[in-house]
């Protein structure tokens, strides 16, 4: 009777966790993952570099940053196509110009080479991050929303949990093979786009806001404008920074050690299934609990777990590290995406979250800079020490942030959820 309740229990579970979405998002959570699936490149460019080329800690640094730029670049002219041409067009031009440049910097062996195509690279695979993000809010309920951005979430790191694992075991026999894996697997998912997923980019926006006054046309200006939004954006910014140390100063840490690409690849990919284990539940832990205190605590524990790392003489041991930050990750993303739609009116959410987009452009931007130089000049024990008080900065701004949404809001746009947007201010019709 026990085993059957608890069955029962857990189907109830399921079905909350995953039902009643819309078809549509489920093709575009297919897409996601197909493409995570392939997503090798980001992860082990720094020890392709290092390892496999022979090149300088900096340099991997440098290639990295050049990477983060073409994603500085896209992001804001993604943002602007999202809103413009559409979703769906933005997307399929992002993927296949993907696909194109990381087979040819499976090629390119000249040092200036590598680094213009990574540049490339950045730029492309960075460009349909604000369609998607722009289509699952046009396609998904507002209740449903961080229920949505989770299960996204969620299929981002099953993908990522397979294929860093299956990369570190590959890189060991052909680090080109790698490159010609991901864009194959970018082509497959240009393709899901193309057949399955159509436009959902509101016809024209709406004439007037919630509260009848006429709705304002939405620019980059204005979302520059927006204090709020780009106190998110800001804080967001400092996160991003730590985490991107864990694809570009983790592996060169851990090389330094004597630590192989095998080691990286089993230690990272622990992210990726912590991810996919604890997500779902952990979500309905936290989805009508204060984004403060949610916030404040994802910032000290993904600072903390880095600040582990000057501790780490193991695999072991900075798998542990993974696991701490990997909570704190978990934590954030929901909450974070939720605040995020909140904060964007329709008519602009390509150019929100095109903005929005651009703190993790320009994270693995300077992330690998800072991560690569320091390193060279003072020592990894340095870099993991700064990333402890970094944490501690975000989570004092996360704090002040919260207190002044609900200090300046009206009591009846306060969101129902702990991320979600209010209903009643939201006036994209339900797929």
């Amino acid at each position: 009777m026990g085993a059957k309740v608890s069955a029962r229990g857990l189907r109830q579970a399921l079905a909350e966790s995953v039902g009643g979405l819309p078809r549509q998002f489920w093709w575009l959570w297919t897409s996601t993952l197909v493409n995570r699936l392939g997503a090798f490149v980001a992860t082990f460019l720094a020890l392709y570099l290092t390892a496999e080329r022979g090149f300088s800690a900096s340099y991997a640094g440098l290639v990295g940053a050049l990477y983060g730029l073409g994603g500085v670049i896209s992001s804001i002219g993604a943002g602007v196509l999202t809103d413009r041409l559409g979703r769906r067009p933005t997307m399929l031009a992002a993927q296949v110009a993907t696909a194109a440049s990381v087979a040819s910097l499976s090629l390119v062996t000249h040092p200036v080479a590598i680094a213009a195509v990574a540049g490339l690279v950045g730029m492309a695979s960075n460009a349909s991050r604000p369609a998607v993000q722009a289509m699952m809010a046009d396609i998904v309920a507002p209740e449903d929303r961080v229920r949505a951005f989770s299960l996204n979430y969620w299929a981002i790191n099953l993908g990522f949990a397979v294929s860093s694992t299956s990369a570190g075991l590959i890189a060991q026999y052909s680090y080109h093979l790698l490159f010609l894996g991901e864009a194959a697997m970018v082509l497959v998912t240009a393709v899901v786009v193309f057949l399955k997923l159509p436009e959902s980019r509101p016809e024209t926006p709406p004439a007037r806001s919630a509260h009848g006054r006429e709705a304002a046309a939405v620019s980059m200006a204005t979302v520059v404008r927006d204090k709020r939004f780009m106190a998110v954006v800001a804080l967001n910014l400092l996160l991003a920074t730590l985490i991107q140390q864990a694809f570009v100063s983790l592996p060169i840490s851990m090389g330094e050690q004597g630590l192989t690409s095998t080691d990286f690849g089993t230690v990272i990919a622990l992210n990726g299934v912590l991810i996919v284990a604890l997500q779902l539940p952990l979500t309905r832990f936290i989805e009508h609990r204060d984004p403060a205190r949610l916030l404040i605590v994802s910032a000290l524990l993904t600072g903390y777990g880095f600040g582990l790392n000057a501790f780490a003489g193991s695999a072991a041991f900075y798998a542990v590290a993974v696991a701490v930050w990997t909570v704190g990750e978990m934590i954030n993303s929901p909450t974070q995406m939720g605040l995020v739609v909140r904060l964007s009116p329709t008519q602009g959410r390509g150019r929100y979250q095109g903005m929005y987009t651009l703190s993790w452009s320009v994270a693995s931007l300077g992330a690998p800079l800072l991560g690569g130089t320091v390193i060279d000049r003072f020592g990894s024990d340095t870099l993991w020490a700064a990333s402890a008080l970094i944490g501690t900065l975000t989570a004092a701004g996360y704090g002040l942030l919260l207190r002044s949404l609900r200090d300046t809001e009206p009591r009846e746009t306060q969101p129902a959820t702990a991320a979600g947007p209010p209903a009643e201010t939201d006036t994209t019709p339900a797929a």
